[in-house]
């Protein structure tokens, strides 16, 4: 993710790199779980590469890496249906090959991380939206998403014209309740009688809340009917369907985790795209590889990104958001308070 403005995630994105995938085998630097590294492990979460969003963002921090160290990795596809046996199996396989750090994106990592870690002491794990594992190998890479969703709901409410607006969450877990209940919380800032439809695709990731463009495009169209004219995602790769579906209607879509509006993908719906609440998976990423390869420092433990450090923020790529000044003075007094205390937001 490129820096855009105060609102944006520091840390730049790489931009796209050709990537030699190694193949899986033994150490060249180390006998397996030495914690010498050959490079980046790197295992997607449900929806895989090409999300436009989540995995994608993580990709970037992959890459650029990749570049700045001079090392190469390997980055592995989820399977659809895949138990955590599977998940399990595919970090070992990363570890046992010499790949340091290996990292799970996403919380459905979580067991197969606390397993795989247990085995390979030496090996520094990661994984990114879980921070239940206590482990002296693991790094919990978390963020403060409800503070960044709460400046996409002033955004929104800033930008309605029919004082009706939208969430739609791809699985309703507590992840993603932290983002409905920051973006609620914002948009009632500005606006405490303003309307706010909200829908949760899934139940489990296993249904695919996080991975299918249709559900998401029907669940933006019903709220879009519904008088919706702003609708926000917290979805994945089934927000792309979000998006479709406010380009097709002409309203608002506010996209999430990378900066959408840039996204090559989703260029037929820019215009449509007003910001997005971004996360800096791509700079957590980063920062861990860092730690490892070039200081020698593994991270470890809780590392959450926030306003004031620049793991959270909003994209301001799109000029109908970033030249509209009541809006921005809303942001900037919005941030202000989060950074200050003076608003504390919410979780649930």
């Amino acid at each position: 993710m490129r820096r855009v403005s105060r609102f944006a995630v520091a840390g730049a994105a790489a931009a796209a790199l050709a990537v030699t995938v190694s193949a899986c085998g033994s150490s060249s630097t180390g006998s397996a779980g030495s914690g010498a590294s050959k490079g980046i492990g790197l295992a997607y979460d449900v929806g895989g590469k090409g999300d436009q969003s989540f995995n994608d963002a993580a990709y970037a921090g992959f890459q650029k890496a990749e570049k700045d160290f001079g090392v190469s990795g390997r980055d592995i596809e989820p399977q659809d249906g895949e138990s955590d046996a599977d998940k399990v199996q595919r970090l070992e396989t990363l570890a046992k090959s010499g790949y340091n750090p290996v990292i799970g994106v996403g919380f459905a990592y979580a067991p197969a991380v606390k397993e795989a870690a247990a085995k390979y002491p030496k090996i520094t794990f990661g994984i990114i939206d879980d921070n239940t594992i206590q482990a002296k190998n693991v790094a919990d890479l978390v963020f403060h998403e409800e503070q960044s969703s709460y400046l996409a709901g002033v955004a929104a409410a800033k930008a309605t014209k029919k004082n009706h607006i939208g969430f739609i969450g791809g699985v309703d877990v507590p992840l993603i309740h932290k983002f409905e209940a920051g973006f609620d919380q914002g948009a009632k800032s500005v606006n405490p009688s303003i309307k706010i439809e909200s829908q949760y695709l899934t139940q489990t990731a296993q249904e695919g809340g996080f991975s299918s463009p249709d559900k998401g495009e029907n669940a933006a169209n019903g709220q879009i009917d519904a008088g919706a004219d702003v609708v926000y995602h917290a979805a994945g790769l089934s927000g792309q369907g979000v998006i479709k579906a406010a380009a097709a209607h002409k309203v608002w879509a506010i996209g999430v985790d990378s900066d959408q509006y840039s996204q090559g993908a989703l260029s037929a719906y820019k215009d449509s795209i007003l910001t997005s609440a971004l996360k800096n998976v791509s700079g957590a990423v980063y920062d861990l590889a860092k730690s490892v390869i070039k200081d020698h420092k593994p991270l470890s433990g809780d590392v959450r990104g926030s306003l004031d450090n620049g793991g959270v923020g909003l994209a301001d790529s799109n000029p109908a958001f970033k030249n509209n000044a009541d809006l921005q003075a809303a942001l900037k007094k919005a941030e202000q308070g989060i950074k200050d205390g003076s608003i504390t937001v919410k979780t649930s």
